[in-house]
């Protein structure tokens, strides 16, 4: 049975993030999970393989703690859960990435179509999907909507800056998915309790062969501070104090 592949990102939680005064960011505390475009991306593989009939996985890259993301993710109805272990993730840039999971895609069995978010949900940085296509030498297609397969194409919906495009993409191929399209189920306990039942499969990256180092490094990473624009209008009436707020909002371009 052909295969459909979510790849996904563990990431630490946005509400346990915390900013310090410095503008450092301590995210010590912050539980991890899927990335919410990543479980979007695992939504739209699972809803693909319920018309078609085809077989759902997923797909991770990371670190030891990585592992316990393979529960959470087959909960949500993929049949298998494949982890490239590697203790370098962590440095890895959009180049990296792609070139291990696409390395980690070719040794599965029969894999027509893989799924990615548009954007990583820490960084979106928009790289991996289509890099990821390259690498395998399959077609990628960003900012998806919607999307139906057929048996050796897939037509797919694109939502761009001021319109919809329709475009029919040959299989295999690489679809990077929007949040927007694909609203994720919340797992209940009976497929929370299953998921614990499918199987899951680690693979080490150095077995795999893939280049690992990346072309961009982190230098720094700090907090982003707004520059806010405050403007007092000192006016006793109010209907003057209105027209002067209306005018100061088109002056800034904020009313059009």
């Amino acid at each position: 049975m052909p295969a459909i592949v979510a790849c996904y990102k563990w990431v630490p939680d946005e509400e346990g993030i915390r900013i310090g005064d410095d503008r450092s960011v301590d995210i010590s505390r912050a539980r991890w999970e899927i990335g919410s475009f990543d479980r979007s991306a695992i939504e739209a593989a699972v809803q693909a393989t319920e018309a078609s009939g085809w077989t759902p996985v997923t797909l991770t890259y990371g670190g030891e703690g990585v592992e316990k993301s393979l529960k959470d993710a087959l909960s949500r109805g993929p049949e298998k859960g494949y982890w490239v272990a590697s203790d370098q993730q962590d440095q890895a840039d959009g180049r990296a990435t792609s070139k291990v999971l696409a390395a980690a895609a070719h040794t599965l069995d029969d894999v027509r179509l893989v799924v990615c978010a548009e954007g990583a949900s820490d960084t979106y940085a928009r790289q991996v999907g289509p890099r990821l296509g390259v690498c395998l030498g399959w077609p990628a297609v960003t900012s998806v909507l919607s999307f139906e397969l057929g048996e050796d194409s897939a037509t797919v919906v694109r939502k761009l800056e001021d319109t919809l495009q329709t475009v029919e993409v040959q299989l295999p191929c690489v679809l990077c998915v929007l949040p927007e399209g694909f609203e994720p189920r919340v797992p209940g306990l009976k497929a929370i309790m299953a998921a614990n039942r499918k199987p899951k499969e680690r693979i080490d990256a150095a077995d795999l062969g893939a280049d690992e180092a990346p072309l961009a490094e982190r230098v720094s990473l700090e907090g982003f501070a707004m520059a806010r624009k405050n403007l007092v209008i000192a006016e006793d009436d109010p209907a003057v104090a209105a027209r002067e707020l209306v005018a100061a909002l088109h002056k800034e371009g904020v009313l059009s």
